[in-house]
């Protein structure tokens, strides 16, 4: 079982990336994924997290109104859209697989991907 992240890189303060999470040897929908993140010297936080069904998302207040998740069971694929991107978004991104948002731990990890924002 294994989650794949992308669509990480380096971009200019107000630009945007798409990150996306893939899932390999399993089927997603069984599944809610959050997006985590952790900066250089911080704590991983989680950044948004989608239910199984898609109908529920949530974010924390640092990216309300610029990121936003979504997911396409039929492909297999979570997305992180992520706009108006601030230096303080800098860090590896990771997509983890829950049991529900609200659970206390992932079940599942990707490996993550790097999103560097600066000019």
């Amino acid at each position: 079982l294994q989650l794949v992240e992308s669509g990480g890189g380096l971009v200019e303060p107000g630009g945007s990336l798409r990150l996306s999470c893939a899932a390999l040897g399993f089927t997603l929908d069984a599944y809610a994924i959050g997006w985590y993140r952790q900066a250089p010297g911080k704590e991983r936080e989680g950044a948004s997290c989608i239910s199984r069904s898609g109908t529920i998302t949530n974010y924390i207040d640092s990216v309300k109104g610029r990121f936003t998740i979504s997911r396409d069971n039929a492909k297999n694929t979570v997305y992180l859209q992520m706009n108006s991107l601030k230096p303080e978004d800098t860090a590896i991104y990771y997509c983890a697989a829950l049991s529900r948002c609200s659970a206390s731990a992932p079940l599942y990890w990707g490996q993550g991907t790097q999103v560097t924002v600066s000019s």
